[in-house]
């Protein structure tokens, strides 16, 4: 089922959200739900606050980035297979020198900032058969990551941004939050007038 997405504004995306176990209910529907809503939207990751759930799950599908000629044949590698849902992740390391990507949200739509990030990260995540997994990202799949995490703990990519950026910003961002957007799929807006 396509959910819709939270838009910027909506104080769920302000949430860190609270770790989760095998009980939770209807996971495996969840998971399911979120993977046809990210690809409905041409996403490359989905955070569970973003369809209005603070809790700590996210799911990626960096294929599409395979794709990029600008990158090398390893990172291209590593993208095209890199799809995985991310239960109660943590980031235990951060290293090497920041560089900057445009990175955009499907919660914050029509709006692209260059970002620095660090290009290496270890992790420690659950799969959704809780397994334990603890591994090294580099590069774009470390920024995909980063970017996800970063929902799970009530950050957005805007956050990142200069003052001066995020004055320039502040009207679409109150323009998205009340719906004065055109978002190619389906959305709920915290500030949308009713009746409107």
């Amino acid at each position: 089922m396509i959910l819709p997405i939270i838009a910027y504004g909506d104080p769920v995306l302000r949430k860190v959200g609270t770790k989760i176990d095998k009980e939770y209910s209807e996971l495996a529907t969840l998971i399911a739900n979120m993977k046809e809503t990210m690809y409905n939207a041409s996403g490359v990751g989905l955070a569970a606050p973003q369809i209005g759930l603070a809790i700590r799950l996210f799911i990626i599908d960096a294929s599409p980035f395979a794709e990029d000629e600008d990158l090398d044949d390893e990172d291209r590698a590593t993208l095209k297979t890199f799809n995985r849902v991310f239960i109660n992740a943590k980031i235990i390391k951060e290293e090497g020198e920041e560089w900057t990507f445009n990175e955009g949200c499907l919660s914050i739509p029509d709006v692209r900032e260059d970002v620095s990030r660090q290009p290496k990260i270890t992790i420690e995540y659950q799969d959704e058969d809780f397994k334990t997994h603890t591994e090294v990202l580099e590069g774009l799949a470390a920024r995909v990551f980063q970017h996800e995490y970063d929902h799970i703990e009530g950050i957005l990519f805007t956050d990142k941004l200069s003052t001066l950026k995020k004055r320039l910003l502040k009207k679409r961002l109150e323009n998205i939050s009340k719906g004065k957007i055109n978002a190619d799929y389906r959305m709920n807006f915290p500030n949308l007038k009713k009746g409107k």
